[in-house]
C-alpha cells in the first residue's frame, strides 16, 4: 500500500515539472529586420517543397547522394555496407549455383565433377538451394536500393514538419471492477 501511494504521489508531482519550454531568440523576418525574442514556431522554418523529390532522385542515380544532399553522412556507409553486403551474397550464391549445376551436368555425362562425392539427387537439391539463395539476395538487393531512395526522401520530408514541443502528459487510475484493484496507467499526447 505504501507503494501505491508513493507511485501515486510520484505521478502527480510528474504533471508540475515542465520539461520543454518555448525557446526564444533572435530571427530575421521576411522584410529583413532583426525580430528579437520571436518564438520558434511553423512559420519561421523555411521550406523547400522540392527538396524530397531532389533527394529522392539523388539517391535513385547514385545510391548515398541522397543522404548526402539531406546532410545525413553516417547513413552513406549503412547504404553502401547493405548494398555491397547483399550484392556479395548474391555472387557466393549464384558462382555456387553455377558450379553445382556444372557437376551435376557433368554427372549426367558421367564425366568426372569437383563434387565425386554427391549423387545427382544431391546436387539437384544444391543446384534448388543456391537457385532459391541467389534470387532471394536479388530481391534483397533491390529491396535495400528502393529503401535507400524511399528513406533519402522521408529524411528530406521531415525538416518541413515540425512538431509543436507542448507535449502533455496525464496519469490515469482506474479500479477494476473484477478484483477491486487499482490499476495505473499513461497518456501522452503531442499538439500537432
Amino acid at each position: 500500500m505504501k507503494k501505491a501511494i508513493l507511485f501515486f504521489i510520484a505521478i502527480l508531482l510528474i504533471n508540475y515539472t515542465y520539461s520543454q519550454k518555448k525557446k526564444k531568440e533572435e530571427r530575421l523576418d521576411k522584410n529583413g529586420l532583426i525580430v528579437k525574442n520571436a518564438p520558434l514556431n511553423q512559420e519561421n522554418f523555411d521550406i523547400n517543397p522540392l527538396a524530397p523529390a531532389k533527394a529522392a532522385f539523388y539517391s535513385a542515380i547514385l545510391p548515398g547522394l541522397g543522404q548526402a544532399y539531406n546532410k545525413r553522412y553516417w547513413m552513406i556507409p549503412v547504404i553502401y555496407g547493405g548494398i555491397g553486403g547483399s550484392i556479395y551474397a548474391y555472387d557466393f550464391n549464384n558462382k555456387k549455383y553455377n558450379s553445382f549445376l556444372t557437376a551435376y551436368k557433368l554427372d549426367k555425362a558421367g564425366k568426372p565433377h569437383q563434387f565425386e562425392n554427391l549423387d545427382s539427387t544431391a546436387l539437384e537439391r544444391g543446384i534448388n538451394g543456391y537457385k532459391k539463395q541467389r534470387d532471394l539476395w536479388l530481391f534483397i538487393t533491390i529491396g535495400v536500393y528502393i529503401l535507400n531512395i524511399v528513406e533519402a526522401n522521408v529524411d528530406a520530408h521531415l525538416p518541413n514538419k515540425k512538431m509543436n514541443t507542448n507535449l502533455s502528459y496525464k496519469p490515469s487510475f482506474t479500479i477494476d471492477p473484477v478484483t477491486n484493484k487499482m490499476n495505473y496507467g499513461a497518456n501522452v499526447s503531442f499538439k500537432f
